[in-house]
């Protein structure tokens, strides 16, 4: 059975322009990774658990921002390694300099025996559309053309 996660896609209008809120993983794999690397702020669930609840849990776990008001179903993607998202959006603005993620502990480095704890999420930022586009993990690219247009 694949994994499931639910997560949130944030955006905002300035100038006139939609921009996104994209989240970077954090730990030593993903630290020189880029392009592809970024996603929703997101995490895992089981299938008793509401996917909405799941989502605004996630949000402020990675993030340190809670979100109020309602989400919009943005429907479900695939990512490549055949994990399933359940994704929403919001309307919302946040200062990504007040990022506050939480943490998990990973040996490292590999077979050395040292325990280090390091940010789910290492860093946040807002992006247009079609530069989310090149930094988002492939599998939730399509969740930008599902945001509302109004």
């Amino acid at each position: 059975m694949a994994k499931l996660s639910a997560g949130v896609l944030v955006y905002r209008r300035t100038a006139g322009a939609v921009e996104v809120l994209l989240v970077h993983p954090g730990g030593p794999f993903w630290r020189l990774k880029d392009l592809g690397a970024w996603s929703i702020p997101k995490g895992e669930y089981v299938e008793s658990e509401d996917p909405e609840a799941v989502a605004r849990r996630e949000f402020t776990e990675e993030t340190g921002w809670t979100l109020d008001g309602d989400l919009a179903p943005l429907g479900t993607v695939r990512q490549g390694g055949g994990k399933v998202v359940t994704a929403f959006a919001a309307e919302g603005d946040f200062d990504v300099n007040t990022l506050q993620s939480n943490a998990f502990e990973l040996e490292w480095p590999p077979r050395s025996g040292r325990i280090q704890s390091f940010p789910e999420v290492d860093r946040a930022a807002w992006f247009r559309p079609q530069e989310a586009t090149e930094k988002m993990i492939v599998g939730q690219r399509p969740l930008l053309r599902r945001l509302p247009r109004s």
